[in-house]
């Protein structure tokens, strides 16, 4: 219960507090490219039920039908804007109605398609789905830098499926098994800690380049 009551008032304050930011990227995305501004994608939640999540489109419409479920590196089918809302993660954003309605929570492991879901050991399964899956967990913080390394595979889906997904499953069991309102605390502080030294690292760069000209 307490869990509950944190994620809705924390997804409430996120939501107003981000309220002209989330109006800007809205525009953003539709004048940088043709298609909605939201992307909605089938995932496996709570005890295996099926609901879409909500995510800032960051994508070419028909991506889908034109590539692989997994993104990576530079991907051609990431639009402009899409890069940069990838890379601060500014495309998760909507997900904190997901938690409103229940379907997530803001710490928890991060909901699959049901095409992975089924590679997970039967043990591990169960004791995932047993929770609320969630806007950031363990997993998303280890892999923070998931795509620049698949990018550098010969067969990106191939190394997901047999390193990348494993070492998360493990994440995700970890937190389900010891789960608690502290840990949570912990792991919000330490994405938002993530999110920062990438925004103060990508201004850096931004001035160096400057200097240059």
């Amino acid at each position: 219960m307490l869990k509950r009551v944190f994620d809705i008032v924390f997804a409430l304050c996120a939501l107003l507090l981000s309220a002209p930011l989330l109006v800007f990227v809205a525009l953003w995305i539709k004048l940088d490219s043709r298609g909605p501004v939201l992307f909605r994608q089938e995932r496996v939640g709570l005890r295996g039920r099926l609901f879409a999540i909500y995510k800032f489109r960051t994508m070419r419409v028909g991506a889908a039908e034109q590539g692989p479920l997994i993104t990576v590196g530079a991907d051609p089918r990431i639009t402009r804007a899409g890069a940069l809302l990838r890379r601060y993660k500014l495309d998760e954003l909507p997900q904190f109605v997901n938690v409103l309605v229940g379907d997530m929570s803001v710490v928890g492991p991060r909901p699959e398609v049901p095409r992975y879901i089924a590679l997970y050991p039967s043990e591990a399964r169960d004791l995932i789905l047993s929770v609320r899956p969630g806007i950031t967990d363990l997993a998303s913080i280890a892999y923070r830098d998931e795509s620049a390394v698949l990018a550098a595979a010969q067969d990106p889906e191939e190394l997901y499926v047999r390193e990348i997904l494993p070492a998360k499953l493990e994440h995700c069991c970890q937190y389900a098994r010891k789960r608690s309102l502290w840990l949570d605390l912990v792991i919000v502080w330490r994405t938002a800690r993530v999110v920062l030294s990438r925004t103060a690292h990508g201004e850096a760069r931004a001035q160096r380049k400057g200097a240059e000209r």
